[in-house]
């Protein structure tokens, strides 16, 4: 009998626990109990991501793949609550850097395009949203794509109302070595911005807003079929919001960028298979 062909939860999960290793330590302090490692707590966390489903519902689904559990190297399963702690220890910079080793996973061409998107939030209850005196209503996300494979190379998310020229300078300074051309809409339309791709040897492929005929020629001069590669990243941004937009649904918002991150990093694993 044949075994049977890797599904491609199986591959995620092996390709998870693989940069989980290189981006995290084995435990988070020598005082832990040692029952579960870091690297399994933060692939159960992107499973449950992947999957749009609660702490209890993941559980319940391992117990059924013993693939999993034993790519994993899980001889038992963490309750509900452990995971949830795990998720509150383990920071945004964590997530960050796994997100960074992901993109590692695609042939990226250097060809960068940026733009953002509103996430819309959900709250557990109205109850709890008046409690709690929340009154935020949706995230600004900013994706920074390769045009060419698709991979999310870093992400800004806030909850203000940002103009998208005062993101872009934060996603260049972290990103350099990743961008040779950098392609933007109107919106990121600012000398500010043009000089500081050029100051980290990134040309700034950005149109014009057009206020004078030289502004309309500026753009008639741009290269038509590299700036049209931009179309990509709004792609992403619609795949990401169509397949976790519902579950942005932390109570408190800080949280939520780590789900988006971890959304993100899903991303660009899904795309190496």
């Amino acid at each position: 009998m044949k075994p049977l062909p890797k599904s491609q939860i199986l591959r995620f999960t092996e390709k998870a626990i693989h940069l989980a290793r290189r981006a995290v330590s084995r435990y988070s302090s020598k005082f832990s109990k040692h029952r579960y490692t870091l690297p399994q707590h933060v692939v159960l966390l992107c499973l449950k991501v992947r999957k749009n489903t609660t702490y209890r519902g993941l559980l319940d689904e391992l117990i059924e793949m013993p693939r999993i559990r034993r790519v994993l190297g899980l001889t038992e399963l963490p309750t509900a609550s452990t995971l949830c702690k795990a998720f509150n220890r383990l920071d945004m910079a964590v997530w960050r850097i796994i997100l960074t080793l992901s993109a590692t996973l695609l042939p990226t061409s250097g060809v960068v395009g940026v733009d953002a998107s509103g996430f819309d939030r959900s709250h557990a209850s109205k109850h709890y949203t008046k409690r709690a005196e929340l009154t935020i209503q949706q995230l600004k996300v900013t994706l920074l794509v390769d045009a060419e494979v698709d991979a999310i190379l870093d992400l800004h998310v806030t909850t203000t109302r940002k103009h998208d020229s005062q993101i872009a300078p934060s996603l260049i300074k972290r990103n350099p070595e990743c961008i040779d051309i950098l392609l933007g809409d109107k919106g990121y339309d600012d000398q500010k911005i043009r000089r500081l791709a050029r100051q980290h040897e990134v040309r700034p492929l950005i149109k014009h807003r057009e206020f004078t005929s030289l502004h309309k020629a500026w753009n008639a001069r741009l290269d038509a079929d590299l700036y049209g590669q931009r179309s990509q990243s709004e792609a992403v941004n619609s795949t990401l919001k169509r397949k976790y937009g519902a579950f942005v649904r932390s109570r408190r918002w800080w949280k939520q960028f780590r789900e988006l991150t971890i959304a993100c990093l899903s991303h660009n694993i899904d795309r190496s298979l």
